[in-house]
């Protein structure tokens, strides 16, 4: 149903997480196993519905809120975070925090070393770590061995399991993980919770799940998409998911979504369609059916340690400091949502992710760029003086751009910002004894609209200037705005002759009018 060739579906590392800490906070899996598991597949009905409801609405510009820088700092946290818990795995630990934050783990991890830590599981976790990264390594050198990171997971599982069963390791404290039931799991349709108060429970879980799912898969798609030069469908891709995540809530399946790292190793494989997920669909259908037997003796530690090598990659400190050198803001909102995810939760780094992204919008609507602009020498181009320092001012005349649209929100700033530019220029001149700014010309080809408070504030600012014994000229309004403006009957205020095509056509019909005082 989707329109990207490239995506692996299944399940994946952070919603994998995410889910789980949202379902913890509700439900204990050992206490309430029924209950949790009744949850997890109403969370996951309810991504779904979330999903699709936004594909068929077309409102997939929502997910583009989550910025990514956002998304590089919560991936980052949420790395971290998996490969803390895995410690409990890697290290033999029976008794673990359930907690996610750093802070926890750490108490928990070295309040176990005296008596919890199990020296056989370390050393079988610490060796097949060793190699999974350098089968990474590897791969990353030469591309051509794409398949040796891609097999190392298999490998060790196998390796490991081999181990275990002929030295009895599992006698010596090797936590292992024992009998798998085989087959596939029975229709959960019944178990999906339709009233009451786990409903909503389940509503809110998934919504949030849902997003955070929907924004790793379009975001993989676009990826491998512009490697392949061909466009993905962003609201397709979103109905797409959408219905294959409530097909799945009614299959005991929990949220799933594109994977990367399998993502990677199709691209990489040369695949060229979707007809890869059902290769990988009927691969894992026959595991299930036939070798699940074969995994009772595999260490918890081995799958501890493939997890930690793929989430370490989730850590893009490279794109970080790229994002440090280009906006600043975006770094902020990159290390508040690392931050939020490592230190507190996953669930509230994602909340300062979406604020800060919010609060960037908002920041850049109400406080839009705005330009002082000079002449290029011997030219008749105008542009900002603080980009081009050749650029020089026009004696009596103050050119300025709003590099916005104007509405409600930034109105008032744009016409105080441009007051208090004049009022600073004209006391400028005083003190070089310069004649005096007699013509304000703004510069209106990047205002791409104006509402009725721009508007507005434009009138105000004419009342303000005729008091200053100043004249209000306006160059280059785009059609929209032109139209808007003759509406409001805002040419006949300060007079028709007062819009020009230029900047350049305005300056030559106002300096001429300029009185030299001495």
């Amino acid at each position: 149903m989707g329109s990207s060739r490239d995506i692996a579906i299944g399940p994946v590392a952070v919603v994998s997480l995410l889910l789980g800490t949202l379902l913890q906070n509700e439900f204990d899996p050992v206490d309430n196993a029924n209950e949790y598991r009744r949850l997890a597949f109403t969370a996951t009905f309810f991504a779904g519905i979330t999903q699709a409801t936004l594909g068929v609405l077309r409102l997939g510009f929502l997910i583009d809120f989550l910025s990514h820088a956002a998304v590089v700092g919560f991936m980052g946290g949420a790395a971290i975070t998996i490969a803390l818990q895995q410690l409990k795995g890697f290290l033999g630990i029976k008794h673990f925090t359930k907690k996610t934050d750093i802070i926890s783990v750490t108490k928990s991890v070295f309040g176990s070393i005296n008596h919890g830590w199990n020296w056989q599981t370390i050393v079988i976790g610490a060796s097949f770590l060793f190699f999974l990264l350098s089968a990474k390594y590897l791969g990353k050198k030469n591309k051509k061995l794409f398949w040796v990171p891609a097999i190392a997971p298999l490998i060790s599982v196998i390796l490991s399991t081999l181990f275990v069963y002929i030295s009895h390791a599992d006698k010596e404290g090797v936590a292992i993980v024992k009998h798998i039931e085989k087959g596939i799991n029975p229709p959960s349709v019944n178990e999906i919770y339709f009233s009451g108060e786990n409903l909503l429970k389940g509503f809110r879980i998934g919504i949030v799940a849902g997003m955070i799912a929907l924004t790793e898969a379009v975001a993989i798609g676009r990826t491998f998409a512009s490697m392949k030069d061909y466009q993905v469908d962003g609201n397709k891709e979103m109905i797409a998911l959408g219905t294959m995540n409530v097909v799945g809530s009614m299959t005991s399946c929990y949220v799933a979504t594109g994977s990367f790292s399998r993502s990677a190793v199709n691209f990489m494989a040369g695949c060229q369609t979707a007809a890869s997920n059902i290769v990988m669909s009927l691969v894992v259908f026959l595991t299930l059916k036939f070798l699940t037997p074969l995994f009772e003796y595999t260490p918890n530690a081995i799958l501890s340690s493939i997890i930690i090598s793929a989430v370490i990659g989730l850590i893009d400190y490279e794109a970080a400091i790229l994002i440090w050198k280009i906006d600043k803001f975006d770094f902020v909102a990159c290390m508040g949502a690392f931050l939020g995810v490592v230190f507190a939760s996953v669930e509230i780094g994602l909340l300062i992710a979406v604020s800060i992204s919010f609060a960037k919008i908002l920041l850049q609507v109400t406080r839009p760029r705005t330009a002082i602009l000079g002449r290029i020498p011997m030219t008749s181009v105008y542009r900002n003086i603080q980009q081009y320092p050749e650029a020089s001012k026009v004696p009596g005349v103050l050119i300025t751009r709003v590099d916005s649209a104007i509405y409600f929100s930034n109105s008032n700033y744009i016409k105080e910002r441009i007051l208090r530019w004049l009022t600073e220029e004209d006391d400028h001149l005083r003190k070089t004894y310069q004649p005096k700014i007699q013509f304000l010309i703004i510069e209106m080809s990047p205002v791409t609209d104006i509402d009725t408070s721009g508007i507005h504030a434009f009138e105000e600012l004419y009342r303000s200037l005729v008091k200053r014994d100043v004249q209000l000229v306006l160059a280059n309004p785009g059609r929209l705005v032109i139209d808007k403006l003759y509406a409001s009957g805002f040419p006949d205020l300060i007079g028709e002759n007062k819009i020009f095509l230029t900047v350049a056509d305005a300056v030559l019909t106002c300096s001429p009018k300029i009185v030299q005082e001495v």
